[in-house]
């Protein structure tokens, strides 16, 4: 590739494969217009070359550097989809490369996407997962801490490094009651499970999965389920661990048998517990800082991968809120 400087304020940069490139651009060069927002300059395609305008030195030279990458991972054979380029963009801020990020597959979904770890956060919580038994994935929504999990646990199974996948969270109520939900136990229950359901039904086909609940293979249940039980052999993740009672966070995790690991994930800014109740999940990392074949990985608002937009709806509302009067004490 090489590159010749326009003007003072604009660049081009060539790339050898035109089909490639138009990878690279996306559809309707959505994918351009990503780049564009994020780093504040504009771009335009022209044959086998990429015209990058406007804004500073810096933000050129970055947004150069954002489609260097791109085609670099376009090259290696790596499918680009929206939420990658705007990751890929924050990865060149930090100074990181997204390939070496992007690279570490940890499974191929049945519609053939590739699910990888998005940013260094990720990426550190899978190589956790890889290499301690019992792993902690702490932070807000949208980090990606059950489905990296859950693609781990797919991947184990197909492996054959374990017999099943156990899926479990605790039944908390966040302003209605169970007993007010229709229906047995199983389907009262049901609505705090399906956040597990849809992450699997999102990488293995339908019917595979479905035979999976029904032999057992995959076994997806409320907490109070677990009680009493030795699990070997599993991939065990519990969801929404700040609503477990301390009680129930060391019930669950002495459920760990042979050849087995779990992994626990939750928001421990998101507890809906009765007040007065400590969070299992605040307590442990107390407990068991420090010991040998246990791994927190803590995640921030940095980490959350979402489609682009969020981040401008969140800008929005906190400046919408900025202009509102204060509120009295």
């Amino acid at each position: 590739m090489s590159q010749e400087s326009e003007s003072s304020s604009s660049v081009r940069v060539e790339f050898p494969d035109t089909d490639k490139l138009r990878m690279l651009c996306g559809a309707h060069q959505e994918h351009l217009k990503l780049v564009e927002r994020r780093t504040g300059v504009q771009l335009g395609s022209r044959g086998n070359q990429i015209v990058i305008a406007g804004g500073d030195p810096a933000a050129r030279a970055l947004a150069e550097r954002v489609v260097r990458e791109l085609y670099d991972l376009v090259e290696h054979g790596y499918p680009l989809y929206l939420e990658d380029v705007d990751q890929a963009a924050k990865l060149v801020a930090q100074g990181q490369s997204p390939r070496e990020v992007f690279g570490d597959t940890i499974y191929v979904t049945a519609r053939h996407r590739i699910i990888t770890p998005k940013n260094l956060g990720q990426r550190r919580y899978v190589q956790a997962i890889r290499e301690h038994d019992i792993v902690f994935g702490i932070g807000p929504a949208g980090t990606g801490k059950t489905y990296l999990a859950m693609a781990m646990a797919v991947a184990h199974l197909v492996e054959r490094k374990v017999k099943r996948i156990v899926l479990t969270r605790p039944a908390v109520e966040a302003g209605e009651r169970l007993g007010f939900l229709p229906g047995d136990i199983a389907e009262k229950v049901n609505p705090y499970l399906r956040p597990l359901h849809d992450a699997l039904f999102d990488m293995v086909d339908y019917e595979k999965a479905s035979a999976f609940i029904e032999r057992g293979t995959v076994e997806v249940a409320p907490l109070a389920f677990m009680r009493g039980r030795t699990l070997n052999d599993s991939f065990i993740i519990l969801d929404e661990a700040q609503n477990t009672t301390a009680e129930q966070m060391k019930m669950f995790l002495t459920r760990l048998g042979y050849g087995s690991r779990a992994v626990v994930t939750g928001d421990v800014t998101q507890v809906d517990l009765p007040s007065g109740r400590q969070s299992g999940l605040m307590e442990v990392q107390k407990v068991l800082r420090g010991v040998e074949g246990i791994a927190f990985c803590p995640f921030s608002e940095v980490d959350v991968v979402r489609h682009p937009l969020v981040q401008e709806v969140v800008k929005a509302y906190e400046g919408y809120e900025a202009r509102l009067p204060p509120k009295p004490a």
